[in-house]
């Protein structure tokens, strides 16, 4: 899956797969999870938060299946 590079504390990069519903995330450490299910709009307003960390704290984690992938 393509990721995007973003600018914060916590999170490297971002992708989403629409066909899958797939939330890709790479986290500062390196570490890759998917989310699964995640609905595209949720994705948009991830991108357009003010916090990335907070956002995913606050709306994906724990509200979607996970696992690790990288």
């Amino acid at each position: 899956m393509n990721r995007e590079s973003v600018q914060s504390s916590m999170i490297a990069s971002l992708g989403y797969e629409a066909d899958t519903s797939i939330l890709e995330v790479e986290f500062n450490s390196r570490v890759v999870w998917q989310y699964y299910d995640v609905p595209e709009s949720v994705y948009y307003d991830m991108m357009n938060s003010g916090s990335l960390g907070k956002f995913f704290h606050s709306n994906i984690k724990g509200q979607y299946r996970e696992a690790q992938v990288g």
